[in-house]
């Protein structure tokens, strides 16, 4: 089963910039050129506002279209526009070793998300070698309250600052759990203790994940850097899962401190 159940957030997209966004991950996800009637069959969208959007997307260069074929595909240029993206999260590529490393040893999904307002997106992960039925597809929203990350990620501010960011969840409805204040706050007590979290069957039944935060990245913003998968397997590899999660955490720190006294 792929993970889709992905809370909404409070803002509503505009239907424009929406749909030039779902234009390009159907490409992502076909990896081919596409026709127009391929595109409106994907995504449901009226012919004539469909050609007029990839015409718009065609004259800012992100596709070029192919008279002959009468097919449309994306350009280099995409690629160009968030190619400083990956060096601005992974810097020095410690941390993309780290992910690397805890893969080859674990065989799981090795995620790592980071604090969007009041989320914690999947930013980047490493798919799982061994039988999954469940994924984190990238750009996935949770709320704090909701994942382990988040509630890591929650844990390393201020009471004050907790207390408002869970007024905020409230307010928008973001969290089906609906988890008081105190609820909230045994679990960000739980992870200042033990430094780490083991978070099960929160969005799926049977699935979990062990992550462990990153304090000091790039930007001043936290990561949440963990491995998921099947709760079951992670619960027989728990202290090794832990003790290797805080290792690569440990590692990754001390090269963003040593890349900050070059500056």
């Amino acid at each position: 089963m792929i993970g889709s159940c992905t809370y909404c957030s409070y803002m509503t997209p505009i239907k424009s910039a929406q749909r030039v966004f779902e234009v390009l991950e159907l490409f992502q996800t076909q990896r081919s050129p596409l026709r127009l009637q391929d595109i409106c069959n994907q995504l449901g969208y009226p012919a004539s506002s469909a050609s007029a959007l990839l015409k718009s997307i065609v004259a800012l260069g992100y596709l070029r279209y192919d008279k002959s074929a009468r097919t449309y595909m994306p350009t280099m240029k995409i690629i160009d526009l968030g190619s400083w993206v990956q060096s601005a999260i992974f810097g020095d590529s410690s941390l993309m070793r780290a992910m690397q490393e805890l893969s080859a040893r674990f065989g799981e999904t090795v995620t790592l998300a980071m604090q969007s307002d009041l989320h914690a997106q999947y930013v980047y992960l490493l798919p799982s070698r061994l039988p999954i039925w469940y994924l984190l597809p990238i750009g996935t929203l949770r709320t704090l309250t909701t994942s382990g990350g988040g509630l890591l990620m929650l844990a390393a501010k201020g009471n004050v600052e907790i207390r408002k960011i869970c007024k905020r969840i409230e307010f928008h409805r973001l969290d089906p759990a609906r988890p008081s204040l105190a609820e909230v706050m045994e679990q960000v007590e739980e992870c200042r203790r033990q430094g780490w979290i083991f978070s099960k069957h929160r969005i799926e039944s049977g699935a979990g994940g062990i992550s462990v935060l990153l304090e000091d990245p790039p930007f001043g913003r936290g990561y949440a850097l963990g491995v998921h998968g099947p709760v079951e397997r992670l619960e027989a590899n728990e202290v090794e899962i832990v003790q290797a999660l805080r290792e690569a955490a440990k590692s990754v720190q001390s090269h963003i401190h040593a890349a900050s006294a070059t500056f």
